[in-house]
């Protein structure tokens, strides 16, 4: 791909710029209200009065609508030019985060998050589609570069805002932070970025037996990955979601195949540049949003950190990124981007693996190197394959294939977090029983190992504990089981990571 034409003058390429900046806000918004409303998701409990078994569906509402709405991007693209389509994502965003905020109640709230959620899902793929599709080619790399610091710095940064808010001000400004930011992208950015003409007779193409059985599909998937860990996944309830998905999937799949005017254009995956880097991107999607997500669950049950405090602490991999992300641009340049990937990923391999050994008592300190390394390691797994996948594209394949590049992301941090919850579920059990057994046959490694004194241990008076002692120990024992559950997910992680580093040689740079 050539790329767009040059700009014609310098007035236009600065207007371009500024457009595509204002396009990395609305999607900075999107990727920080998820984090922001996960750090304060008990605030909203308790002022909602929502049971603890239903709180989750303030995120799972978000993620389904966002998910639905990634692949669809290619089609929006096409009916309404990426000028339009961004500007009346971001409209929905901010008026969808005003109905947030005053929802009275748990229903009207889930409604405002499902509508946000899928407005938040267009804006962004819609700006990778940008990179290539505003810029020429000399320009893709910082674009990207931009693009990726923006979408990766989001969940960093989160938790400190999120806990910030709650703490400052009310959970309603969780929501209200977005009304300025978008209001602003909203009205300035159609004064920047190119115009098109729109062709709203796509729509009357469409075909919407296979846009519903994709949504419904994408849906079942979320919502059965989200009861497995807990449920089981050989339970009814979720071999029903999942096979459901597949068989959607699958159906929906074939008709787009087929379809003279597909919802999603999935032609594109017999790149086999493309299908390689969907896959990288399905890898680092495990890996990041599985670290981000498993970081505050150590550092808050494990080590009883509050919301500020874990976001300080992830604050060193937000850092890291900032400062890797020019070089990364630069070397790329220079190695090629398949030799950039493989490192990164084995960097991330690294990263992630130094975590699966860390002590129950791992706090800043311990928790800085690797996450240093994970730091570096993200932008070269995120800028390389993102130019490997788009960058080769004709332009009017480019919308559709940053969706599916993006839902691969998506999809694999889902299935990220799943695998890592039914590890946290299924494994601490054991590892609680096997420290209750070691403890009670005088094991003084286990006392050792879940923070016990050892002259206490040894010195405790015989026969089985009483009431009081275990109320002590107990919690002792569970944090240690945790602890031990977290490794071996960081172990899990790292794995999948190493798996990105065999992909590498199924992609090319820059042809198909």
């Amino acid at each position: 791909m050539s790329g767009q034409a040059e700009p014609a003058t310098g007035v236009t390429a600065v207007a371009t710029w500024a457009g595509f900046l204002l396009m990395c806000l609305g999607m900075f918004m999107a990727i920080l209200d998820i984090q922001v409303v996960a750090t304060s998701l008990p605030a909203i409990q308790h002022a909602l009065a929502i049971s603890p078994d239903a709180m989750s569906w303030i995120q799972t509402a978000y993620l389904i609508a966002e998910v639905i709405a990634i692949p669809l991007t290619g089609l929006f693209t096409r009916v309404l030019t990426l000028r339009w389509l961004f500007v009346t994502a971001v409209t929905v965003f901010t008026l969808a985060s005003i109905g947030c905020a005053f929802s009275g109640s748990f229903a009207v709230l889930l409604v405002f998050r499902v509508v946000q959620g899928f407005a938040g899902g267009v804006l962004i793929p819609a700006v990778f589609s940008a990179v290539f599709l505003l810029f020429p080619d000399r320009l893709h790399a910082i674009a990207t570069t931009v693009g990726g610091v923006v979408a990766v710095l989001a969940p960093t940064v989160g938790p400190v805002v999120g806990g910030w808010i709650t703490e400052t001000w009310s959970w309603p400004w969780l929501f209200l932070i977005n009304v300025i930011p978008g209001m602003i992208a909203a009205s300035v950015s159609p004064l920047l970025l190119p115009r098109q003409h729109t062709d709203l007779n796509e729509l009357t193409k469409l075909d919407v037996p296979s846009l519903v059985l994709l949504a419904a599909a994408l849906a079942s998937l979320e919502i059965g990955l989200k009861e497995a860990p807990q449920r089981g996944w050989l339970s009814l309830p979720c071999i029903g979601l999942l096979s459901a998905s597949a068989v959607g999937i699958g159906i929906a799949v074939r008709r787009t195949l087929r379809a003279a005017h597909p919802v999603v254009r999935l032609s594109t995956l017999k790149r086999r540049s493309f299908a390689a880097g969907c896959a990288l991107s399905f890898c680092l999607g495990v890996g990041l949003f599985g670290s981000v997500y498993l970081m505050p669950v150590f550092l808050a049950f494990v080590r009883g950190h509050d919301a500020s405090e874990i976001g300080i602490i992830m604050l060193v991999t937000g850092v890291a990124q900032l400062i890797t992300a020019p070089f990364a641009a630069i070397l790329e340049s220079r190695i090629g981007a398949r030799l950039l990937t493989a490192a990164g990923f084995a960097l991330f391999a690294v990263g992630l693996g130094l975590s699966a050994f860390q002590p129950r008592i791992a706090d800043f300190d311990e928790m800085f190197w690797p996450q240093i390394v994970r730091g570096v390691a993200i932008m070269f797994c995120l800028l390389p394959p993102t130019r490997i996948a788009l960058g080769a594209l004709p332009e009017a394949e480019v919308a559709d294939a940053s969706g599916l590049f993006n839902l691969m992301r998506n999809l694999g941090g889902a299935i990220g977090i799943a695998l890592i919850d039914t590890i946290l579920y299924g494994r601490v059990g054991i590892y609680a029983e096997d420290f209750r057994a070691r403890l009670l046959a005088g094991d003084v490694t286990a006392a050792k190992s879940i923070g016990l004194s050892v002259t206490s241990f040894v010195n405790r008076p015989p026969g089985p504990p009483d009431d009081a002692t275990i109320a002590f120990v107990r919690p002792m024992v569970e944090k240690a089981a945790l602890a031990l559950c977290i490794n071996e997910a960081w172990a899990m992680l790292a794995c999948v990571a190493i798996a990105g580093v065999l992909l590498v040689p199924l992609a090319r740079d820059r042809s198909n």
